[in-house]
């Protein structure tokens, strides 16, 4: 073994204390910058050996502290914290911003007509079917049949209470409209994202010690993720939902946006990303992805096994997705 680094860093866990949301907030600022995507599949397979190297006890000379981190977070960016597969890139965390702040500006422009909301909307959902498939949790494989049956109920659920909503705008004012793409979209987290993870709440997800040693699947444990994902997701689409409609109403009677009609959805896909920029990695950051729970409020025969294996133990942990 060889370099100047010590063989000791726990690069399994990230570099910033998860049990503050300021710890969190770094790390996801890290994992979600949207410059990752530009990463070529050399610079992702290199962060990867380096990382694996390192586990190995194996130190390239002259690798710093802070290149190791860098390859780590790189690493965290594109591969599956539980399968360790490369992640689909719209479905990473780092596309989140370009690809919400175009789909998003889009949906809150042309939400008038209801063939404009249909095809926004299911254009929205599919994205995010690919990326609640992407982010679940565990390990378990879906067959094409099962993530075909998820994808389809999940994107027609989340279309059909949008359109409903839609219907709606025909009875508020102008302002109040532009808030309908908002409630549509939180709505349909409600119903994608269980959907697209049915799977963990049908056989569970991986809970461990503290130390990582494996127990069991739990079902329990998945509800928690999937329940923490929603509310963050939801939170993590208000600021750019919520903020631009005012900033748009106001835009729209000034004389610019009359004489160019045209910059309107440049404008708001603008906005929607510079809200992005933050409410992502601050939304992902509200819950530990290292998530816990006591073990009393697992199933009763994951209770029984624990006790009889671990009797001192009292949480168990969990990877949430995101």
């Amino acid at each position: 073994m060889s370099g100047e680094l010590p063989p000791n860093i726990n690069i399994k866990e990230p570099r910033w204390d998860q049990s503050t949301f300021v710890g969190r907030a770094n790390h996801f600022f890290t994992v979600t910058d949207p410059r990752n995507i530009l990463l070529t599949n050399e610079q992702l397979e290199n962060a990867r050996k380096i990382v694996h190297d390192y586990r190995q006890g194996i130190i390239p000379p002259g690798l710093t502290e802070n290149e190791l981190w860098r390859a780590k977070y790189i690493y965290d960016s594109a591969f599956h914290p539980d399968t360790g597969e490369k992640m689909i890139l719209i479905g990473r965390m780092s596309a989140q911003v370009p690809m919400n702040m175009t789909i998003t500006g889009c949906m809150m422009t042309f939400y008038r007509t209801t063939p404009a909301v249909l095809f926004w909307q299911w254009i929205n959902q599919s994205f995010n079917a690919v990326v609640n498939y992407t982010n679940r949790s565990g390990d378990a494989p879906l067959t094409v049949n099962e993530l075909g049956a998820a994808y389809v109920s999940a994107t027609t659920g989340a279309v059909a209470t949008a359109l409903g909503l839609n219907a709606l705008t025909k009875h508020v004012s102008p302002l109040i409209g532009r808030f309908v793409p908002f409630a549509a979209v939180a709505a349909a987290n409600c119903i994608n994202i269980p959907l697209m993870r049915q799977r963990e709440l049908k056989v569970g997800i991986p809970v461990t010690d503290e130390n990582g040693n494996r127990l069991g699947e739990s079902a329990n444990a998945a509800k928690q993720a999937i329940t923490q994902v929603v509310v963050s997701r939801i939170l993590m689409a208000a600021p750019g939902m919520a903020i631009p409609p005012f900033i748009m109403n106001t835009l729209e009677k000034k004389a610019f946006l009359k004489r160019f009609p045209w910059m309107s959805a440049p404008i708001q896909v603008g906005l929607v990303g510079f809200c992005l920029v933050f409410a992502t990695p601050l939304c992902c950051a509200l819950f530990p992805q290292k998530s816990s729970m006591s073990v009393t409020s697992l199933e009763p025969d994951l209770q029984a096994k624990i006790q009889e294996t671990y009797p001192e133990l009292r949480r168990v942990y969990f990877n949430k997705g995101l």
